[in-house]
Parts: C-alpha cells; structure tokens; sequence
C-alpha cells in the first residue's frame, strides 16, 4: 500500500524488477545457448551482456532480450564475412532448436524467440588492442566494442550513487516503454549516466524531474559509447520529425514531474501520485 510519493517510488522500483523466478530460468536458458554453440563452433569465450548484465533490464521479461556474446576462433573471421558469419551461428543454433522457437538473422546478432523472452546471440572476435570486433551484416563491416567494459563503467558508477543509478536508469526506461519506446536502450542508458555523472541524486522523484529537464538538451548532442568505442549513439534519430517527437515526449514527462512534485509540497499526494502514473503508466502504483 502506497500512501506516500517515496513509498511509491520503492514500489515502481519494485514493479520494474523481474523475477527471482524469472531470472533463474534466463539463467538456465542462457547456459544452454551457450553450450549448444560449443558443441560445433570452437569458441574461445562467451558471457551475458547487455542490460541484463548491468542491471538495467525492466520488466515484462517477455519485452526484453538477453544478450550473449560468443567469443570465436579468428579461424572463422572474414573480412566480407559478416553475413556469412551470422549464418553459420544460425546454422549450428538450428541443430539444438530446430523445433519451437523462431532462428532469425538481425544486423549484427542470432535472435532466438522462445514463448517467454528473446535470446540475441552475437557472435564476436577478440580485438587487437582490447575489446572485441562484431559482425555488422547491414553495414558490412566489423563494429569495435567492449561489453565487459560497460559493466564495469555502470557499475562503478552506481557504487557512485549508492546504489541508486540503476533503480532511476529502468525508471526512465520505463518511461520510454509506456510513452511509444522512441529512445534506444543503450542511447537512453549512457545518456542518463551523463547527465548524471558527479550529480548527487537525493530522491528518485526528483532525480526523474532532472533527467527529464536535461534530457531535453542532452539528447539533441553526440552521446558516445562510454567504453570508448563508435560513433555517436543518437544517430538514428537521423531527421528532425524524430528528434522533435523524442523532445516532445521528453518535456511532457519533465512539465508533468515538476507539477507532481508541486502537489506532494501542497499535501497533495494523491494528485501528485496521478501525474507520476502519467508518467510512468502501470508501473507507478496508484494511490492508496
């Protein structure tokens, strides 16, 4: 029962949580990807990435993907062999799940959906110098990367704010899903640990307020990849009809953000609560 704005904010936190239940089945499902792959392929390593593996994924699990990267031999590495690559991974993944999930080729991963989440496979090569190189099929060319590196920098970045980057980043995740997803993941994610890099967050209703407010300009500059790698990570919003509906959406949630916060100093916590679900959606508890 939530009676208060800060009671509210730890039930949001809560309700953009996957399951214990649900997290030991990616564990077990994830395994199994991977063991299939070895079973053909010589692989030289392979872990979970993505937002699962920073912490930032939200709920429903069925909208989220769980991101695998598999380490190859440099016996399987081409220089126009992008396309060729995925394939071959699509390939061996079919021996093992030849029979319910759908196998498809994407841009630069394997996707495998089951019933209840997708699984991205993305085949890799260790990089000269560090890092590692992924196939860019649509591109045709190899993509520089580091996603053990972004782990590291999104969690030493949380231990900067106590604990309380990682709630905020799936809370405005959440704000992205519930209001048409305009914002990639990963854009949306470094953008927010910019905004706040050395920004003291003293509550999670203000702290949205803020990356509301500076998102609205953030978002129009270069955000780069923190681990050091590609280029700017808002180039798909590549025309101003895009940027224009993104900073739309962006200043709604902060207009909406600061009057919540003016009803909860008026005592006005059932309003207040009104505006964050307008905000959040379903996520954010009603009042009461």
């Amino acid at each position: 029962m939530a009676t208060t704005i800060n009671q509210s904010f730890l039930q949001l936190k809560s309700n953009l949580e996957i399951t214990g239940l649900q997290q030991a089945t990616v564990s077990t499902r994830q395994q199994n990807v991977r063991d299939a792959l070895s079973t053909d392929l010589t692989v030289l390593d392979s872990f979970l990435t993505g937002s699962y593996r920073r912490s930032t994924m939200i709920a429903p699990l069925k909208a989220a993907d769980i991101d695998i990267v598999v380490v190859l031999d440099v016996s399987y590495f081409k220089q126009d062999g992008q396309a060729w690559l995925l394939d071959k991974v699509k390939a061996t993944l079919k021996k093992t799940y030849h029979t319910s999930p759908k196998i498809s080729r994407n841009g630069q991963a394997v996707t495998i959906t089951f019933t209840d989440f997708t699984v991205d496979v993305v085949p890799a090569f260790n990089r000269k110098g560090g890092g590692y190189l992924i196939a860019d099929s649509v591109n045709g060319r190899w993509i520089s990367t580091d996603p053990k590196k972004h782990v590291d920098v999104w969690a030493v970045a949380n231990t900067a704010h106590s604990g309380d980057l990682v709630p905020l980043i799936k809370m405005i995740k959440g704000w992205n899903r519930q209001h048409s997803g305009l914002l990639r993941s990963f854009h949306l994610e470094s953008m927010i640990l910019e905004i706040l890099n050395n920004i003291k967050i003293d509550s999670y209703s203000s702290g949205a307020r803020f990356v509301f407010d500076k998102a609205r300009k953030a978002v129009k500059g270069a955000i780069y990849d923190p681990a050091g790698y590609g280029g700017n990570l808002a180039d798909y919003l590549d025309t101003q009809q895009k940027m224009d509906d993104v900073v739309s959406r962006l200043d709604t949630a902060y207009n909406r953000a600061l009057e919540a916060e003016n009803l909860e100093k008026q005592g006005q916590t059932a309003l207040a609560v009104a505006k964050w679900r307008m905000i959040f959606g379903d996520y954010f508890p009603a009042y009461g």
